[in-house]
């Protein structure tokens, strides 16, 4: 939902008492670096802004201006370069593969300094006509090596956050972002339509926030959403006392994309 003549709306959230609560709303006129940051510039030149940590969707852009840290890699992401590359199909009939693109997902929950040892074992097992795939992969989310062999780039995927039962997906915003724009009602309101409806949707957290202060208990997960952390959370525990191939498979078994 975003007016005529911007390209989306763009939403800062915090985690406050277990609740995801929108914080700040941007109108972007593109996707570019210099778009977000001069987004993010915005915010920090009136606030404090520092955070432990951040989540972000897998915008190449919004991860190098903000060096956001990525602990559950967005399905739709991968969804997009396998149909781009025609490997819709594939991924939909040959299991093996089916398999480890759902693999190629779970390094999000794989420590820092084994990311690289994991994906060099997923990539070993597609055939040659991944390659396409892997190289994007590589290159976007693990990191190329750099030059004169000092080393591969900084991975992005730290495991400290299933560790430490922080969200590991923006599962709950594009959730909030889908509800929002089904309250609109319109695609492309007015900035002064929105603006009333962003209003609105705030004071609703605003009260949320208010009674969490007076000690009432937080609005919970859905049953499915607890179910799938629990068994995350389990698994990532368990991490150093299994195989790291059936490491691997444990996660991909329960990742959809």
């Amino acid at each position: 939902v975003y007016p005529e003549y911007f390209y989306q709306m763009f939403t800062l959230h915090g985690l406050f008492k277990s609740q995801i609560i929108p914080l700040v709303y941007g109108l972007l006129v593109g996707k570019k670096t210099t778009d977000y940051d001069h987004f993010f510039q915005r915010i920090m030149d009136g606030d404090d802004f520092n955070p432990e940590t951040i989540l972000s969707d897998f915008e190449a852009a919004t991860i190098k201006i903000g060096q956001f840290i990525v602990s559950k890699h967005s399905s739709q992401s991968i969804w997009r370069q396998i149909q781009s590359l025609g490997l819709q199909k594939k991924y939909q009939e040959d299991e093996s593969f089916h398999l480890n693109i759902k693999k190629i997902i779970a390094l999000a929950f794989v420590p820092v300094l084994d990311v690289i040892k994991a994906f060099n074992l997923i990539a070993d097992d597609f055939e040659d006509e991944a390659d396409d795939f892997l190289g994007y992969f590589e290159k976007t989310w693990i990191g190329e090596p750099k030059k004169r062999g000092t080393g591969q780039k900084k991975t992005l995927f730290p495991i400290d956050r299933a560790v430490a039962n922080l969200p590991r997906s923006n599962n709950s915003i594009e959730g909030w972002h889908n509800a929002f724009a089904k309250r609109v009602t319109i695609v492309h309101p007015t900035i002064t339509k929105l603006t009333e409806k962003i209003r609105r949707e705030q004071s609703k957290f605003e009260v949320d926030i208010a009674q969490i202060r007076q000690g009432q208990e937080p609005k919970p997960k859905k049953l499915k959403y607890r179910k799938f952390d629990e068994r995350i959370k389990r698994l990532v525990d368990d991490y150093g006392n299994v195989d790291l191939g059936e490491y691997l498979k444990g996660l991909a078994v329960n990742i959809s994309l």
